[in-house]
């Protein structure tokens, strides 16, 4: 357990401090970029440092939910989901470099507030993790589609980036139900919800 720790310790700082990279090539790679006024960049910086937020926090999520697991193939599975959340890490901070923007400040509330979720929704029992696990992808790809309708139509870039980001998320969400994920009852989802709310709304100028 203390080994678990430290390596859980280790990849919370490289989350939160290092760079993060990618093994596959960025969807928007052979994508040129476009030109976009000052309206629209702020915007997308904007969007996409809510993006960059909700990586953060599913590397969190990921990692306590992990640690907590008791199922060695529920651990795996969330195991491999953190792993292609790396991956949108890296793609959504160096989309927000390019267009001359910083990830959000709140990135270690964020962080911290989401291992403990993690954490907790572990010890509920692999079911009730990875029902979690399956409802936090589907908001989070409904939240992703919303962004692909406000990003601008010509921004190409941005927008292969998070409809690849939702292809995985809804991935995600289907390999959870596979393991038996239970349905979480309505007022935890709501509070989710509520929760994704006030992180979008904060991170998207913070």
């Amino acid at each position: 357990m203390l080994d678990k720790l430290i390596t859980e310790f280790d990849r919370g700082l490289r989350t939160l401090f290092a760079p993060a990279v990618s093994s596959r090539p960025r969807p928007d790679h052979a994508v040129a970029e476009a030109e976009l006024t000052a309206e629209e960049k702020q915007h997308t910086i904007g969007l996409m440092r809510v993006n960059h937020c909700g990586e953060v926090c599913a590397q969190a999520l990921y990692q306590g939910q992990a640690l907590t697991a008791r199922n060695p193939a529920a651990r795996d599975a969330l195991r491999h989901a953190a792993f292609e959340e790396v991956e949108h890490l890296a793609w959504t901070e160096q989309r927000i470099r390019e267009l001359g923007g910083r990830p959000s400040l709140l990135g270690p509330v964020w962080y911290t507030g989401s291992l403990a979720i993690g954490v907790t929704a572990g010890l509920l029992g692999d079911k009730w993790n990875l029902g979690f696990l399956e409802e936090t992808e589907k908001q989070v790809g409904a939240h992703l589609d919303s962004h692909l309708q406000q990003l601008p139509d010509q921004d190409a870039k941005s927008r292969a980036i998070v409809a690849q980001m939702r292809d995985d998320e809804l991935k995600h969400a289907d390999m959870a139900h596979d393991f038996g994920a239970a349905p979480l009852p309505l007022p935890v989802k709501g509070l989710m919800k509520l929760t994704a709310k006030v992180m979008t709304a904060t991170s998207y100028r913070v």
